[in-house]
């Protein structure tokens, strides 16, 4: 069967990646044509755009590229119009991939399949009608997300995190932990306003611990130079790139701008502070508490229920708070050994390892049904 993929992101290509390799052992005849990154290249089938010319973000970013934007989505659309696959898989970036949906259903082309489902939970939570209208199945990494759309009558597929896969696999291939290395990780986002907005505020913070070494683990579609932008010059640090699990690894504590990140930090049982800067703070934090539908931003605190991490998110980021969360969870901190047995917790609730599996199975399953 024909199998059409579209994400948007570097985690995207990592998930997409997982569950083409899980598609291959259900079904060996599988052809991929996809829209992603070098590791969904590496499974193999037709690379049609790379996600780093996909992902903007922010009102002004996307309003200064949307001729590309546009360009993009018409594309693709004339590209799956043309290729007929069986399928269209959505790897999360709702942005997009709800359009594409709209399109492929409204045009009877194939089935489409979401992975990894738009986290509409947190806002925008009319765009339910359109999942309902253009989605025919969804496939939840979640563990809450199944209550939440059973709610709104459309049922879904839990079917693990992909996160605890990827984790588990590069732990298999890592050396032993370093026991002697004091380093703190830096992960200030995979987008050049992340970046831009948290990076400084990171290290100033990161740095007044003279004991310990800073790395910044590099998000891969961002060159080295961006970084250096936003590095104080008194600061030393290194930046590395493609060994972000071995980074935590080695790391005492972690800095994480929120994200998929925050929970692979978690999973990989490094304590972590939750930083996401936004200009404007005081006003952004009063439009959260009117726009948001939940209580926290990081995965680590969603799937938990309750807050293990602290997040400091627009007003509450300051290099101050950030000092004092960090000493926290250092190891003389005193939250420490509390955030390592939420972790546990928050472990349990995810599940163990398979989910690549799990959805690849029940989509092939699902496609030789209907075929």
């Amino acid at each position: 069967m024909r199998y059409y993929l579209i994400a948007g992101e570097a985690s995207g290509d990592l998930h997409a990646s997982n569950l083409m390799a899980a598609i291959l052992e259900e079904d060996p005849e599988a052809e991929f044509r996809f829209y992603g990154g070098d590791k969904m290249v590496s499974v193999g089938g037709t690379l049609v755009k790379h996600y780093r010319e996909l992902a903007y973000m922010g009102f002004i970013p996307v309003l200064l590229h949307l001729p590309t934007i546009l360009k993009n989505m018409s594309l693709c659309k004339k590209d799956i119009a043309q290729w007929c696959p069986d399928v269209v898989i959505l790897v999360d970036y709702p942005g997009f991939n709800l359009d594409i949906a709209k399109y492929v259903h409204s045009q009877g082309i194939c089935k489409v399949f979401y992975y990894i489902s738009p986290k509409i939970w947190a806002w925008k939570e009319y765009r339910i009608k359109n999942i309902k209208r253009d989605v025919d199945e969804l496939f939840s990494i979640l563990p809450f997300e199944v209550e939440w759309f059973a709610e709104r009558n459309f049922p879904i597929h839990y079917v693990g995190n992909p996160c605890v896969d990827a984790v588990a696999q590069a732990l298999k291939k890592m050396p032993a932990k370093n026991q002697q290395k004091k380093q703190i990780a830096i992960l200030a986002g995979s987008r050049k306003q992340e970046i831009k907005d948290n990076l400084s505020m990171m290290l100033e913070a990161a740095s007044t611990f003279k004991d310990y070494k800073l790395v910044i683990a590099g998000a891969p579609n961002i060159d080295v130079d961006y970084y250096k932008k936003f590095i104080p010059n008194h600061i030393e640090t290194n930046i590395i790139f493609g060994r972000t699990y071995n980074i935590l690894r080695e790391s005492e504590a972690a800095l994480v701008t929120s994200g998929t990140a925050t929970l692979e930090t978690a999973i990989l049982r490094v304590p972590q502070v939750v930083c996401y800067y936004i200009p404007a703070g005081k006003f952004v934090s009063w439009l959260r508490k009117k726009i948001l539908k939940v209580k926290y931003i990081s995965l680590v605190n969603l799937v938990a229920g309750k807050e293990i991490v602290q997040e400091l998110v627009a007003d509450r980021m300051t290099v101050d708070n950030i000092i004092k969360y960090l000493g926290d969870i250092l190891p003389t901190g005193q939250g420490r050994r509390q955030m390592l047995n939420e972790y546990e917790t928050m472990n349990q609730i995810l599940g163990g390892e398979g989910a690549s599996h799990k959805a690849a199975k029940k989509m092939v399953n699902i496609l030789k049904r209907t075929h």
